[in-house]
């Protein structure tokens, strides 16, 4: 039994030498690896195209809401009891100018003008009765031989009181006439009626409001603008007395979405407000459209009512030097990355002057640099690229 035991003992120590020199030989008796050249990494990849510049006028969007050009409350200037009323004195009724919408009851100013008639007459009489006296007065006077006279002897006095009182009793008959016209109440525009206050047979004092009426003839609408937007257009910014009359604006299309669908207004800019708006610090244009009530030969058109909501288009200005490129272009900082004759990156400062979803207007290019439009990794200036240039070029759309 211990010999068995002896013999298993040295089979194991044999077993475990010969497995810890295997060991060793594979760890430490293999050859060391040879060192490798890194590989040549090229200049990175980068997409370009090649920015032309031309003259372009770039138009602005902006939107806003119709309101007429005059709107005003029509007030009686003489009391009176209604005693008729146009048909089209309703609200939404339309009226032509010096139209009779109201007519108060006139006895009683025709009674006025009767008296201030019998007035003017009276002293038409006293008038020419003192132009009597004063000549016998001047004949008396001669007869006694004097060359001098007293005014009061002559009657001067009692003649100019008498034709002061005719100019006075004129004026008390010309005002009863005026009130008498009065009484026929009208709007000095062609407009609509959005809402009356008085109705047959009420009874109005002086200043009573009897509706509220605007101007048909022309619509407004004010129309926001960043300053980027204003310096795209040629507003009526400053005051030029020249050509302030002869001057017409910009030109301006106005579209609005009425019974499912899409219509269109033609208008111009006249003017900007007085003022930046402190809130916004927006710049509001006055867009105005004539006959905003007219179809324009499209019977389906509807009218550019006050209240409507609208989308502008504002035609820009000729400007010079504009690039179109992709907005992948422009970088954070207001700059582009172009590629020089060496194929090196360079940054260049631009003006941002307009951009949408995917396409950015600029200035500040020279017509033919290669833009760098996508790269691989971050390119900085003075890094050599290697150009992959579009087909396509920039710009070249009208």
């Amino acid at each position: 039994m211990a010999l068995t035991w002896a013999r298993n003992g040295i089979w194991g120590l044999l077993v475990l030498l010969l497995g810890g020199g295997l060991a060793y030989a594979l760890l430490v008796g293999k050859s060391a690896p040879e060192p490798q050249p890194l590989p040549e990494l090229g200049p990175p990849r980068v997409d370009v195209v090649v920015a032309q510049v031309r003259q372009r006028s770039l138009p602005v969007q902006t939107q806003g809401t119709v309101r007429p050009l005059r709107e005003i409350k029509l007030v009686s200037q003489v009391g009176g009891k209604v005693e008729s009323v146009s048909q089209r004195f309703a609200a939404g009724g339309f009226f032509a100018a010096a139209e009779p919408l109201i007519k108060l009851e006139d006895v009683d100013y025709r009674f006025v003008i009767a008296r201030a008639r019998s007035q003017v007459a009276a002293a038409k009489q006293r008038v020419a009765e003192e132009r009597g006296r004063a000549l016998q007065a001047k004949r008396e006077w001669r007869d006694l031989g004097s060359t001098q006279a007293n005014e009061l002897f002559l009657r001067k006095p009692q003649l100019a009181s008498a034709k002061a009182a005719l100019g006075a009793a004129e004026a008390d008959l010309a005002a009863a006439q005026l009130d008498l016209q009065r009484t026929s109440i009208a709007a000095p525009f062609n407009g609509r009626i959005s809402e009356k206050f008085v109705d047959l047979g009420q009874y109005i004092a002086p200043g009573t409001a009897v509706a509220a009426v605007y101007d048909t003839d022309v619509a407004q609408v004010r129309l926001p603008l960043t300053g980027r937007q204003v310096a795209l257009l040629d507003l009526p910014l400053n005051y030029d007395a020249a050509s302030q009359e002869s001057r017409s604006g910009s030109g301006v299309v106005l579209r609005a979405s009425f019974a499912n669908r899409s219509w269109e207004w033609q208008g111009r800019i006249v003017r900007t407000d007085a003022s930046i708006d402190i809130n916004s610090r927006v710049v509001y244009a006055v867009a105005e459209v004539e006959q905003p009530f007219s179809n324009q030969g499209d019977d389906q058109r509807p009218p550019l009512s006050p209240g409507l909501f609208v989308h502008a288009t504002i035609a820009g200005k000729p400007l010079h030097g504009v690039s179109e490129l992709p907005r992948s272009a422009l970088r954070n900082d207001g700059t582009m990355m172009v590629v020089d004759g060496s194929e090196r990156a360079q940054s260049k400062p631009v003006q941002l002057l307009h951009s949408t979803g995917d396409t950015v207007w600029v200035q500040g290019l020279q017509g033919g640099e290669r833009v760098i439009v996508r790269e691989a990794i971050l390119t900085v200036a003075g890094m050599e690229v290697a150009v992959n240039q579009q087909n396509g070029l920039a710009g070249n759309r009208e």
